[in-house]
């Protein structure tokens, strides 16, 4: 680990030789901005010098100072929100310059980076690109800037808890989203063991957010592996640019309705301070904190409808709520692990039921109450005017629940980032370590068997409800009342929400580690199992950026970086695979473990762009070669060209390719969740186990059995309507894992008309993923071969198999397509109305798949904003309407229909200058329409606010 650091540290310092340049004599620039409409000053005014790192801003007063050791002549750039941009030529010291501004009315003015890496007009990007800047955000009625990507054309945000949210775009959607990445001034975010960007909880505070750029779409060419569904890109605020004191509080309140819980505050206050001092050093530090209750998950859809043959087809009585082998969303410890055969003589006839045991409600589960805390702060120092250099550091804790294969509670989950970076008009350089640790979480399927386990074993709980089932038969009970009064039977004793002796026992399991459920209860009640998630990682990364700018025909870029994930074995989730199988999970006597497992990838990339015909043609070439040593390197190319026809009118079209590496969970992970481990598809992780070659899929197993059980019920020995029905059980042949790819192709028109006051922005595209990566589920054979008599005969008794999900890739090649419409008119003044409307959809496959991919995105979802920043002096509003279409979700926790909803945010806001202050009172959701976005995921209800701001205090 000592030579990697090293090497990060190489390549953040050596830039800085390179970098160094003569300085000449200190001369200072004073000046004051105006409003050329009004005469007032404006404070907050980004005053730059074009084409270094130096700049200031004004104070209150509208002023500015500015130190540069440049020669003359330089050019200053002056821009503030709601102005048009200005440009002003210094010749010669002793400059007091008086600007005013214009207030800016045009549209698509945006200057955007993420879309190639440098910046370039929104209007001319290759590809599709939104942005929401800093008067965006201070508009959207959504209750946070994170919140308002929901809006964001062609995106698609899950809420899986009030701190976690996960945006998404062009399908195949999830609440852990692999396939989008989360950059925060040049860090990914990705939350190593847990694989996913948590959202904004570690993210920029509500103050300090200057812009967010999305990029949909796969963006591998130039930004790595990972982002082939998507990117998004946030940046916070310069203290040479922003400074002084900024305060907000926010005070809301959901759950208004008292239906899932009773009506909860919500509060958030936020501090922000930034100083620069000569406008060569300086520093900003905020803190934000969070806390509230949390949205409930209740669905109680069953996924194991009476008509499968896992449940009970064969007894139309036995259908909707009264089917005993029901599978409910948000409910734990009912699913196939704890579903029972059991066999009553029904007036002489032998009936074989399956049975789920009762498990418990997510809500029961779960802490109600949720909170954020977020710190972070930077130190930056300019060696001269070309060269900044700086140091960051972020702090964020949270609660929340997370989705992956199960629901996890996240509780006092911590993630820690240092950044060193090094930025100057040519040369980027980022170096920083992310140190995570999962706190006190605990996954809520594990804690579920825990919980009924040890009341009673499955075999004692199933031979007392066979018992009390065929008693009620006897004594004239029809089926659905005999399944009910036997579950009561049955659960006679168990622990019950609510009571100390639930939360003791909850407290235990949640406590512990060990997942290996043992297979009869224990003593006096004691926990059968853990359900904890402890998993703690480290991530190093070290990346640069070069423009090439001795070539004078084309603009060059070069980049390359590096990274290492580290785990720690936890004895659950990540173990030592150096270790002989049968110790993986076993503690050594010090309490470790074993050795940390390494996953690393590395990269580099150059890209090339030349206009033609005066500008009107661009043209742009893009190559990234991708190395992972567990897999052969991969290139990523990319091919685009935006031309400008009559002024206003750009189309576009790229094509690019896109590979995605195994997540560290996918790619490593051994976990044992309720007597099915979860395991990576690398083939390391299978030696000695046999879950690739040697297994049935599940889906055929369900089959099997119901055949099986068919037959015994006709009269057949057990044994011989398995070997009988052999051909039905389907050997899963699973490939060893690869990378994922996408191949994608997009075009797209924007354009500014009706002078300048409409905006008209659509794009399509094309994506065909080859090994896509999911789940399958498999029963492994423990007496012999998989097509062997004695493998089917271990079909039959669940002791005799092993069960694994297993991370691998899917056989079809999967397309989708999709475009949108974005259109902004400025009319009337200041009113301005937007709406978009996005499509997205899947290509059919004739044949099934090894496992459900999930593509999860609505075909249509559409959102109108009308609003006007000034209706009034100091008083403007916005009202957001959305709609999503019903979708049918697919996961490994749950699937099911999730019906079409729509919602209406509206925001009022007051601005009282001479207070430096700004009210916001809005509201998301404001009818209370209540709604889900994915199967098993939280109910969503109303939510109403108000945020007050206080800014540019303390800034003289």
């Amino acid at each position: 680990m000592k030579k990697i650091l090293l090497i990060i540290n190489l390549a953040f310092f050596i830039p800085l030789l390179a970098l160094q340049a003569q300085e000449t004599t200190l001369v200072e620039v004073k000046g004051k901005v105006t409003d050329q409409d009004t005469k007032e000053s404006l404070p907050g005014v980004t005053i730059q010098v074009k084409g270094t790192v130096t700049g200031t801003t004004t104070n209150v007063d509208g002023e500015f100072s500015l130190r540069t050791r440049l020669k003359f002549p330089f050019t200053l750039i002056f821009s503030s929100v709601g102005f048009q941009s200005q440009e002003f030529e210094v010749i010669g010291p002793g400059s007091n310059l008086n600007i005013a501004l214009v207030t800016q009315t045009f549209l698509g003015k945006e200057v955007v980076v993420t879309a190639s890496r440098m910046e370039e007009s929104i209007l001319k990007s290759p590809v599709a690109i939104e942005k929401l800047d800093i008067r965006a955000i201070k508009e959207t009625p959504a209750p946070s800037f994170y919140d308002a990507l929901e809006n964001v054309k062609g995106v698609q945000v899950l809420t899986s808890s009030i701190t976690f949210k996960v945006p998404n775009t062009r399908g195949f959607n999830v609440p852990n989203n692999f396939r989008f990445m989360q950059l925060v001034d040049g860090v990914d975010m990705q939350a190593a063991t847990l694989g996913v960007p948590l959202g904004n909880a570690i993210g920029p505070t509500e103050l300090d957010i200057e812009s967010v750029e999305i990029t949909p779409g796969a963006a591998s060419a130039l930004y790595g592996m990972n982002a082939i569904n998507g990117m998004a890109n946030l940046t916070t605020k310069n203290p040479f640019l922003y400074q002084g004191l900024s305060v907000y509080q926010k005070a809301g309140i959901n759950h208004v309705d008292g239906i899932d819980r009773n009506p909860s505050l919500l509060t958030e206050t936020a501090v922000r301070y930034a100083k620069a001092y000569n406008n060569r050093f300086a520093f900003k530090a905020n803190i934000s904190y969070l806390k509230g209750t949390d949205w409930v998950a209740n669905g109680l859809v069953d996924q194991n409808p009476q008509n499968l043959a896992s449940a009970n087809p064969r007894f139309p009585e036995l259908a909707g709520d009264n089917n005993p082998a029901q599978d409910q969303w948000s409910r734990y410890g009912d699913d196939r692990q704890a579903r029972q055969a059991i066999t009553i003589n029904n007036r002489g006839v032998n009936q074989t039921f399956n049975v789920a045991r009762t498990g418990y409600l997510e809500r029961d589960l779960i802490y109600p109450n949720v909170k954020n805390l977020k710190l972070d702060g930077g130190l930056y120092y300019k060696l001269n005017d070309k060269v900044e250099v700086g140091y960051g550091y972020r702090y964020g804790v949270m609660d929340g629940v997370f989705q992956r294969g199960n629901r996890i509670q996240l509780k006092d989950v911590s993630v820690q980032n240092h950044k060193f970076e090094l930025h100057s008009p040519n040369l980027t350089v980022h170096a920083y370590y992310i140190k995570e640790n999962t706190g006190n979480s605990y996954n809520l399927n594990p804690l579920a068997y825990s919980l009924d386990l040890s009341h009673k074993s499955n075999a004692d709980w199933a031979a007392l409800f066979r018992s009390e089932l065929q008693a009620q038969v006897n004594n004239g009970a029809d089926l659905a009342t005999a399944m009910k009064q036997a579950r009561v039977i049955a659960d006679k004793g168990r622990v019950e929400p609510g009571t100390p002796e639930f939360n003791q026992l909850k407290q235990t399991v949640i406590n512990s580690n060990n997942w290996d459920v043992k297979s009869a209860a224990l003593p006096n009640g004691a926990p059968n199992g853990g359900a904890a998630v402890w998993q703690y990682s480290n991530t190093y990364h070290g990346d640069f950026q070069y423009s090439i700018s001795q070539i004078k025909w084309a603009r060059v870029l070069v980049g390359g970086d590096y990274r290492v994930y580290e785990v720690q074995p936890d004895g659950n989730t990540f173990v030592d695979f150096s270790r002989p199988l049968d110790q993986r999970t076993v503690a050594d006597a010090n309490g470790s473990f074993g050795k940390s497992q390494y996953y690393s990838k590395y990269g580099g990339f150059a890209q090339v762009t030349k206009t033609f015909f005066a500008d009107r043609l661009k043209l742009s070439a893009s190559g990234r070669l991708d190395h992972n040593p567990e897999f052969s390197p991969k290139f990523n190319p990319r091919l685009a060209a935006v031309y400008t026809l009559a002024e206003n009118h750009n189309f576009r079209g790229s094509y690019q390719d896109g590979y995605r590496y195994p997540a560290l969970f996918e790619a490593l992970s051994f976990l044992n969740n309720a007597s099915v481990r979860r395991v990576g598809g690398l083939a390391r992780v299978n030696e000695g186990i046999g879950f690739l070659e040697n297994s049935y899929t599940l889906a055929s197993f369900d089959r099997f059995t119901a055949a099986v059980n068919a037959d015994v019920a006709s009269g057949m020995n057990r044994n011989e309507a398995a070997l009988k029905n052999r051909d039905v059980l389907q050997v899963a042949n699973l490939p060893t894992m690869q990378p994922e790819k996408v191949n994608s192709f997009e075009i797209g028109y924007k354009s500014v008309l009706l002078n300048n006051s409409l905006i008209v922005d659509v794009d399509a595209y094309q994506n065909r993923y080859t090994g896509f990566l999911g789940q399958v589920e498999v029963a492994v054979p423990t007496s012999g071969k998989v097509g062997s008599d004695a493998a089917v005969i271990d079909m039959l008794t669940r002791s005799r198999q092993n069960r694994y999900r297993v991370y691998t890739n899917a056989k079809n090649i999967y397309k989708s397509y999709g475009g949108s419409l974005g259109l902004t008119y400025n009319f009337y003044k200041r009113y301005t109305i937007s709406g978009n409307a996005n499509y997205n959809t899947l290509s059919k496959n004739p044949n099934p798949d090894i496992f459900l991919t999930g593509f999860n995105t609505p075909k249509w979802v559409t959102n109108i904003s009308f609003g006007n920043r000034e209706v009034v002096k100091n008083i403007g509003f916005n009202v957001v309407w959305r709609r999503q279409d019903k979708v049918y979700w697919e996961s490994t926790l749950a699937n099911g229909e999730v019906p079409a909803y729509s919602t209406i945010d509206a925001q009022v806001t007051v601005k009282a200058p001479a207070l430096k202050s700004t009210v916001k009172i809005g509201g998301t959701n404001i009818f209370n329409n209540r709604y889900h976005q994915f199967a098993a995921g939280p109910t969503i209800g109303g939510l109403y606010y108000v945020a007050v701001t206080l800014d540019g205090l303390l800034n003289k």
